[in-house]
């Protein structure tokens, strides 16, 4: 289905009510970023009143990770990078952490030194230029299969030494879940949440590829930052707006409380 043929997927949307699209009466959310993580954002988009869909436009899975002895500290992008990490390296290893809640993930690991930036990989790289020190040794990156070239040449620039190391590996899902397509079929998704550039442009691809471009123009989009905000521009969202800051507690401000379901939305009975 084209994004000309909305009236089309009108029709369709409203031989589905929501209750029957989603179990629930309440607007939904689709969260868009896989494990880790999506089932914690789903735990708090549902305390503010919405109805989270999940639909992962990525899947993630920890690689065997070699060990690093001679690095003095660890710089991790992504709580996905912790289990290889965790594996690979001992507990007291300085770890840089891209924001709070892989900080977090480093710390239930067993990492005794850990400390966050501000959430994306500009705050890391300051955050790491500013708490150390080129002469002390190499640090060592560990990052997602295809991801941190540019924070390792970043680094590099700075006169650092780096270890780079490939700690997980990120495949595009195959297809939406069949609640999440529900949902969009019925119109009944009123948000979405986009974590990352690569998971936002397989969202879209995902949505086109079903047939469900226009359900895009009844969805708010909600980007962690500006470079995920370019990811989206296939489609035709009803709204895009940017968290000022690239963290997760910002980007739910952003949502904030479910509104109440429009009458024509309530199901009957």
């Amino acid at each position: 289905m084209g994004w000309s043929s909305a009236a089309a997927f009108a029709r369709t949307a409203r031989r589905t009510s929501l209750a029957e699209a989603t179990g629930s009466p309440r607007p939904a959310c689709l969260i868009t970023r896989p494990e880790p993580g999506a089932a914690a954002t789903a735990a708090r988009v549902e305390a503010l009143g919405w109805h989270p869909v999940l639909a992962p436009a990525l899947r993630l899975a920890p690689l065997p990770m070699a060990p690093a002895p001679e690095a003095r500290a660890a710089l991790v992008a992504s709580a996905a990078a912790i289990p290889a990490l965790a594996a690979a390296c001992p507990p007291g290893l300085p770890v840089l952490a891209v924001g709070e809640g892989t900080a977090r993930a480093a710390r239930a690991a067993g990492f005794t030194a850990v400390s966050a930036a501000g959430g994306d990989a500009e705050s890391l790289l300051a955050h790491a230029t500013a708490r150390l020190l080129p002469a002390a040794g190499p640090v060592l990156l560990a990052a997602g299969e295809g991801y941190g070239d540019e924070l390792a040449e970043a680094l590099l620039a700075r006169g650092f030494a780096v270890i780079r190391r490939d700690a997980y590996a990120a495949t595009e899902a195959t297809g939406l879940p069949p609640p999440a397509r529900d949902a969009l079929v019925a119109g009944s998704v009123r948000s979405a949440l986009f974590f990352s550039p690569r998971s936002a442009a397989a969202a879209v691809s995902l949505i086109r590829a079903a047939g469900l471009g226009a359900a895009a123009t009844a969805i708010r989009a909600l980007a962690l930052s500006g470079r995920v905000a370019l990811a989206l521009d296939g489609l035709p969202w009803g709204g895009l707006d940017v968290a000022s800051r690239p963290d997760q507690d910002t980007l739910l401000g952003l949502l904030g409380p479910a509104p109440p379901l429009a009458p024509h939305a309530r199901p009957e009975g």
